[in-house]
């Protein structure tokens, strides 16, 4: 069984397009999208139930440079 996340990313400005080429090369996501607002990026990953959903994120995406903050929405069961 895995979690589903969803992720949303503010960059530092003029690096969305590092961001997101950085993100792609560590291929931890399933979907990734360029969002109007707030943030920049929103990505939808599959983590897997034995993992540490806060210890994933930390391990595996903010250690990315020119990411300034991010929202982590956590999903539920699908009615």
């Amino acid at each position: 069984m895995m979690t589903c996340v969803f992720i949303q990313i503010r960059c530092k400005p003029g690096t969305t397009y590092k961001v997101a080429n950085a993100i792609v090369l560590r291929e931890i996501h399933s979907e990734m999208y360029s969002i109007s607002g707030e943030f920049d990026l929103l990505l939808k990953l599959y983590i897997p139930s034995d993992e540490d959903v806060g210890m994933f994120i930390n391990d595996n995406l903010l250690d990315i440079e020119f990411i300034e903050r991010t929202v982590t929405t956590l999903t539920f069961k699908a009615f």
